[in-house]
């Protein structure tokens, strides 16, 4: 039963790993909001956006280590190299965020769609196309 469970693991491994980290980004990403919330003023809306967006960061800097490390086991290394990788991995976490409010607004302001549900239904495409753009764009691996 446990070899079966490990040779499940070995043949989804990155896309196990993906998900393991995807979740540990979320607990971040709430974490760090609330923590950054509680210490200003969240009425005033630009500390609401500051917290927002600053939890954002704190979130994408964890999941392109965690993900160059434990998802796609990059091998990128040096200076140049490393920042070019971390500028592809922030370029496709603004596009898939832009994509996120842009569905958040169709969702909820033209088709009327329930909140809750139209945030799960975009997180989902999110998932995916952040996965998608990590493996093709971000961490392909190159051929020797």
């Amino acid at each position: 039963m446990i070899s079966k469970i490990f040779d499940l693991y070995k043949k989804n491994k990155e896309i196990i790993n993906y998900l393991v980290v995807g979740g540990c980004t979320t607990l971040v990403t709430i974490i760090s909001y609330y923590i950054i919330s509680s210490i200003v003023d969240i009425n005033n809306n630009f500390w609401f956006m500051f917290a927002n967006i600053f939890s954002w960061v704190l979130a994408v800097i964890f999941a392109y280590v965690t993900n160059k490390i434990f998802v796609f086991e990059s091998k990128t290394k040096g200076k140049k190299e490393v920042s070019k990788e971390m500028g592809k991995f922030f370029t496709s976490r603004i596009i898939t965020l832009l994509i996120e409010l842009i569905l958040m607004f169709v969702l909820v302001k033209i088709i009327t769609w329930d909140n809750g549900l139209s945030k799960i239904f975009t997180q989902v495409i999110v998932i995916v196309l952040n996965y998608v753009f990590s493996k093709i764009f971000v961490f392909k691996k190159v051929s020797k």
